[in-house]
């Protein structure tokens, strides 16, 4: 498609997209699955950015009910069981406990606060029992849930859920949402982009683009070489995330006033806090809310901090007040107090949300708004906010903006079409583990679960019909081996080893820096880059 269409020698596409996170993945794929050609272009690797330091959940966002975000949280939650079928692989349910007592008070300012502080003064600050469980109820039903369990009520006494939280909680609800691993969910998007005729071009900057009559004439530059080339595309597409408004600026050069709000999110991960696989939410004194998530077998995931941030070229970095922030509201609820010691990882990302002039980073909406500029020619779509449990909505909805335009160009289709791997039911996990092993004998359990939780019945096809652990060539701890790594650089744009151990997997948390030593040397070797600047562990 895309790679037959030359103008003077200069590429030309139906639609280019500018940004390599979920967004703009999600993009890409809905386009040129419409029969669109489309280019996609990166500076840095696909979900290097905000997509890849996420919470990792597809979840409705229960607190956004305070805000009588209604909207947003129905769209969201009916997504979760559409994206469960599409990627059973990368995405699972997980219930959620909701501790609380009937003596908690908050500092708060939602309008649900507001609200009952009018009528009901005496419930200032409190989130009481039937107000929780009135808004659970609104989330079983929204949403047209169909095979997720609905909520239930928890005895903290009896149950083990309770076992880690402090004698004081004796009562819970348990309610259900989903977890998913989320730079992968990028990197399969642009994978099946590609293999649906996508260009995708990574390490790839845009440095400008100007209207040429109904057409775009983009500049842009290789970051590995230095090389500066252009191309041509009748639409493009704004999903640059924090530099959205920046790319604004360096293409249509506009007086648009839409503008948006940088807020850093910040986790901490820390030593396993806990032995179940549920995860908590707690409500905090200031009326925020937090996630205890198990994460990655051996970790458990905290977070996360709503901060202002400026710059969205300026460093990412969980600050000394963001991690104790977390950590002294995680000791408000767990028996065994949890310390900087424990910590063995931190990440951070800037969500560039719209900027609806709330009063906070925290009250700022997490609506998505797609606000096209066509008034000088060939139009320009660009992508403000966004959750990414409604990445595939936006991206259909940013599809049928701009085709309108022109007529409609194929019908919406991504709603049920797997991700490469996800061809099979949603419990059909131990299934296929059970079968790898079969086919695969010298597969460790743990080995297996790995593989197919990364790659799902694509498993199969990357281990190739290997009948020992050598035929898989070098291995650099944690069961990454050399067919695993020439894997992810041929079909999913890994060009690092910190593409490979950061952001493909988490394989960074475990393997030693020798081992990160020998990956980068076979990678570059293989026609990769070296970049052994690894994310510093906050433990070390």
């Amino acid at each position: 498609m895309a790679d037959d269409l030359h103008h003077d020698n200069v590429q030309v596409f139906d639609l280019l997209v500018i940004g390599g996170g979920v967004n703009g993945c999600g993009i890409a794929r809905d386009a040129v699955g419409r029969g669109l050609s489309v280019g996609l272009v990166e500076m840095d690797d696909l979900a290097s950015g905000t997509s890849s330091a996420s919470t990792k959940l597809f979840h409705g966002g229960l607190r956004y009910l305070e805000y009588f975000e209604i909207k947003l949280v129905r769209e969201a939650l009916s997504e979760r069981e559409v994206l469960l079928r599409a990627m059973p692989h990368i995405s699972w349910p997980m219930r959620f406990v909701l501790p609380y007592t009937d003596t908690m008070r908050f500092e708060n300012d939602t309008p649900t606060s507001k609200l009952l502080s009018t009528f009901l003064p005496w419930m200032k600050g409190r989130r009481p029992a039937w107000l929780i469980r009135a808004g659970l109820f609104m989330y079983d039903t929204l949403g047209g849930r169909k095979f997720l369990p609905g909520t239930k009520s928890v005895d903290l006494s009896v149950d083990p859920v309770g076992k880690p939280l402090k004698d004081e909680f004796e009562k819970a609800f348990e309610y259900s949402d989903c977890w998913v691993e989320d730079s992968r969910l990028v990197a399969l998007n642009a994978r099946d982009a590609a293999e649906r005729g996508a260009t995708i071009m990574t390490r790839t900057k845009l440095i400008g683009a100007e209207r040429t009559g109904d057409e775009w004439l983009a500049s842009l530059e290789n970051v590995e070489t230095n090389e500066r080339f252009t191309c041509r595309a009748k639409m493009l597409a704004n999903a640059a995330g924090p530099w959205v408004r920046e790319l604004i600026d360096r293409t249509a050069r506009s007086d648009m006033r839409t503008d948006v709000r940088l807020v850093k999110g910040s986790h901490i991960v820390t030593r396993k806090l806990y032995d179940h696989e549920k995860a908590y939410f707690l409500q905090g004194k200031d009326g925020r809310i937090i996630f205890l998530i198990p994460y990655e077998n051996d970790y458990t995931l905290i977070g996360t901090t709503d901060a202002k941030h400026d710059d969205p070229n300026q460093s990412v970095t969980i600050s000394d007040e963001e991690r104790d922030y977390l950590l002294a509201f995680a000791n408000e609820y767990l028996k065994q107090r949890v310390t900087a010691d424990d910590i063995v990882w931190s990440y951070s990302g800037v969500r560039p949300l719209y900027d609806d002039g709330a009063s906070s980073a925290t009250a700022a909406t997490r609506e998505y708004v797609l606000v096209m500029d066509d008034e000088g020619g060939a139009p320009v779509l660009n992508v403000f906010g966004g959750k990414i449990t409604t990445y595939r909505r936006l991206a259909e909805q940013a599809i049928d903006r701009l085709t309108e335009r022109g007529g409609r160009f194929g019908k919406s289709w991504t709603a049920g079409v797997p991700l490469p791997g996800g061809d099979f039911p949603v419990d059909g996990v131990g299934d296929l583990i059970s079968s790898l092993r079969a086919r695969y004998g010298f597969l460790t359990d743990e080995w297996a679960t790995r593989l197919v939780r990364a790659y799902g019945t694509d498993a199969d096809e990357m281990l190739n019909g290997a009948m020992s652990q050598n035929a898989l060539g070098e291995m650099f701890g944690e069961t990454l081996s050399a067919r695993e790594v020439e894997w992810l650089m041929d079909k999913e744009f890994a060009r690092t080893a910190d593409d490979v151990i950061w952001r493909r997997s988490k394989l960074g948390l475990r393997l030693s820096d020798e081992d990160v030593r020998r990956l980068d040397a076979f990678m570059v070797e293989k026609g990769g880059l070296s970049n052994t600047a690894r994310p510093v562990k906050a433990a070390e």
